[in-house]
């Protein structure tokens, strides 16, 4: 038997017999057969099936004439069951409305200003987020993933933080973002997963606030930022927060935020545009160089956008690593050798660059993702990047979903 299901939403169990792109056609007595395909992760639904199909040649054609048991035999419609590539959006941001509250009261070290069109916007050094309807409106949210073919989106919070508040601030908004991501997770019944906001400015806090987020919220782990404030993930503040995850075995999420420098990014969306790529990089080098990612390799890493300039820059770090003795002090093997243990999120939507990642990494390290709702994120771009891959499908249907699922649920 092979049981093909959508994070428990549809399960359906038959045993398996043929398969035909990605259309399986079910019926009393029907098996189906989906080559080398078991434990994929698939969305299904019933659709009918008119007889004028059953009666066209072809291989397809013969699965709906099975699905509608006319074997020597005329009927109207049938019904088979469709099966395609299930879709989770690894990377995508939403602003509880309760969080919104608290930064529009005024008594946070956030400053909100409101657009022509009532929305939202959050200021912080560089940029600002201007909060649209997708970012705050769950239900909507819902409607548009549904009408675009996504069939779970991995929430996470984004700029400016809680970091940015005092640290005592900071722990009670990321506890109330994480209870409200909880409460988002458990109504919408598998449309939704998240990843937990940690207040990194206080580590013993998010230490605690990542083992309440896993153990008693059911997250698999956190999203982090770039650096804290300046400070960067690599510090030995941080450890222990590591030390947490690590035997928590959670998925880390590092995500960028303005970087040190910004000053010089302030034309031309330069920040968001090239400080993010550059600040992920500079990132994640250090959790390298520094013996990090060695430290502690029950971390599953993920890098945003798609890891900023690390798959391009992988060599020269290798090559830093056995000219330098200062970048082997803490590593028992070259950069790259880890860095391909990390996940990289799909956000850059050039099937030019994720070939390069898919290259360096393996296709089954990359992960969907849209920056669904900022305006330069993009589901529809999300997909058509992935699609226009020149990879196998199976390798298609890991980046579009079962990586993720891998990664989160396994």
């Amino acid at each position: 038997m092979l049981t093909i299901a959508n994070l428990g939403r549809t399960h359906i169990e038959a045993e398996v017999d043929e398969f035909d792109a990605g259309h399986v056609a079910l019926g009393t007595g029907v098996r189906v057969w989906v080559e080398g395909f078991a434990g994929r992760t698939w969305r299904a639904h019933v659709e009918e099936v008119p007889d004028s199909v059953g009666r066209q040649g072809g291989r397809g054609a013969g699965l709906a004439r099975n699905a509608i048991g006319s074997r020597g035999g005329r009927r109207p419609t049938g019904r088979r069951c469709v099966l395609t590539m299930a879709v989770i959006d690894f990377h995508n941001h939403y602003y509880p409305p309760v969080y919104l509250d608290e930064l529009r009261s005024g008594n946070t070290n956030v400053r909100v200003t409101v657009d022509a069109d009532g929305n939202p916007r959050l200021h912080y050094p560089g940029d600002y987020n201007i909060a649209v309807r997708g970012h705050r409106d769950i239900d909507y949210r819902e409607e548009v993933l549904q009408e675009l073919g996504v069939d779970t989106q991995v929430l996470s919070l984004t700029t400016p933080g809680t970091h940015v508040e005092s640290p005592a601030e900071a722990a009670r908004l990321a506890s109330l973002v994480n209870d409200a991501f909880a409460t988002v997770v458990r109504d919408k019944r598998g449309r939704f997963a998240a990843l937990a906001t940690l207040p990194l400015n206080d580590p013993a806090a998010a230490v605690r606030e990542l083992e309440r987020a896993c153990t008693q919220l059911g997250f698999r782990g956190a999203m982090l930022f770039s650096n804290v404030n300046g400070v960067a993930l690599s510090d030995a503040r941080f450890w222990p927060l590591y030390e947490a995850a690590d035997s928590l075995g959670a998925v880390l999420h590092v995500h960028p935020t303005n970087p040190v420098g910004v000053e010089a990014m302030t034309e031309y969306w330069l920040m968001p545009l090239v400080g993010f790529l550059f600040d992920t990089t500079l990132a994640a080098a250090k959790l390298v160089f520094s013996g990090v990612a060695e430290r502690f390799p029950r971390i599953r890493w993920v890098l945003g956008h798609l890891g900023g300039g690390i798959p391009y820059l992988a060599e020269r770090l290798d090559r830093g690593f056995h000219a330098f003795r200062e970048c082997r002090a803490h590593l028992t093997r070259p950069p790259s050798e880890i860095l391909k243990r990390f996940y990289y999120d799909t956000v850059n939507f050039d099937p030019g660059a994720l070939a390069l990642a898919a290259a360096f990494a393996g296709a089954d390290h990359l992960l969907a993702g849209s920056d669904y709702p900022h305006q330069i994120g993009s589901i529809p771009a999300m997909l058509h990047s992935i699609h226009a891959l020149p990879v196998s499908e199976l390798e298609r249907a890991g980046i579009l979903g079962d990586n993720a699922a891998r990664l989160l649920w396994s």
